[in-house]
C-alpha cells in the first residue's frame, strides 16, 4: 500500500496503526531522513549523503535520489505481510520507477490510500505543533500539551514553534503539495488503486474509515 496527504493530514499515524494490525513492513521516507541526520556521514549511502546534502542546502531532493534511496530497501517491498510506503513516492516519476520495482520482485500494489483535510485544519494542526529545542520531542497545545508550557516533558528542554509550523509557511507548503501531487492521485485513480479517506477526526475514527475502506477495496477482515 502507499499512503498519499499533505503534511498534517495525520498519514504517519496511520500508517503506524495499519502496519500494526497488518504486521506489515512501513518504510517512511521521513523516518529515514530524520535517522540519516544522527548517524554520521561515512555511514550513509550515496544517494543519502547526496539526500542530506541537498536539504541542508534548503533544496528539494531529486526524484532520481530519492527513487535510489527507496530501491536500497526494497527488501521492505517483499515483506511477507506486505508493505506501507508513507512519503514515496510524491510524483509521477517516482510512481513509476516504483511500479519498475514491484514488477521486479513480482509483488503488486493493493490500494494508495489518499487522505484529504480541509486546509485551514491543517493549519490549525501544524500551526499548535510546539518541539522540545533540546531532544526534539514534539507537542500540540491541544492535542498533546505538556505538563508545563514551555516545558519538554521528556527532558526538560524548552518549547518552540518552529519555523514552518507558521501559518504562513504551512499553506505555502500545502499549495506546494498540492500542485506536485495533484497528477499523483490521478494517476493512481486512472489505474483503479485510488481510495481518498476523510482525515478529520482523532486517529481512532480516521482509522475506522482506513479499515473500512480496505476490507471494501480488499474484500478481507482487517
Amino acid at each position: 500500500m502507499v499512503l498519499l496527504g499533505a503534511p498534517g493530514v495525520g498519514k504517519g499515524t496511520q500508517a503506524e496503526l495499519i502496519s500494526e494490525r497488518l504486521h506489515a513492513c512501513q518504510l517512511s521516507t521521513g523516518d529515514v531522513f530524520r535517522a540519516a541526520s544522527c548517524d554520521g556521514a561515512d555511514s550513509l549511502s550515496a544517494a543519502l549523503k547526496e539526500a542530506m546534502e541537498s536539504m541542508r542546502a534548503g533544496k528539494l531532493v531529486s526524484d532520481d535520489t530519492v527513487i535510489e534511496m527507496v530501491r536500497e530497501r526494497s527488501h521492505c517491498l517483499s515483506c511477507r505481510f506486505g508493505f506501507l510506503l508513507d512519503g514515496f513516492p510524491r510524483t509521477v516519476h517516482q510512481a513509476e520507477a516504483l511500479g519498475e520495482m514491484l514488477a521486479d520482485l513480482d509483488v503488486e500494489l493493493d490500494a494508495v490510500l489518499n487522505y484529504t483535510l480541509p486546509i485551514e485544519d491543517v493549519v490549525k494542526r501544524l500551526s499548535g505543533r510546539r518541539t522540545c529545542r533540546s531532544c526534539k520531542t514534539t507537542f500540540h497545545i491541544e492535542g498533546k500539551p505538556p505538563k508545563v508550557e514551555g516545558v519538554c516533558d521528556k527532558c526538560g528542554g524548552e518549547l518552540y514553534q518552529r519555523d514552518d509550523d507558521q501559518a504562513e509557511s504551512i499553506r505555502t507548503r500545502l499549495q506546494a503539495y498540492a500542485e506536485s501531487t495533484a497528477p499523483l492521485a490521478e494517476y493512481y485513480d486512472k489505474k483503479g488503486l485510488l481510495c481518498t479517506i476523510s482525515a478529520e477526526g482523532d486517529p481512532e475514527t480516521v482509522f475506522g474509515r482506513t479499515t473500512k475502506a480496505l476490507q471494501e477495496r480488499l474484500g478481507a477482515t482487517m
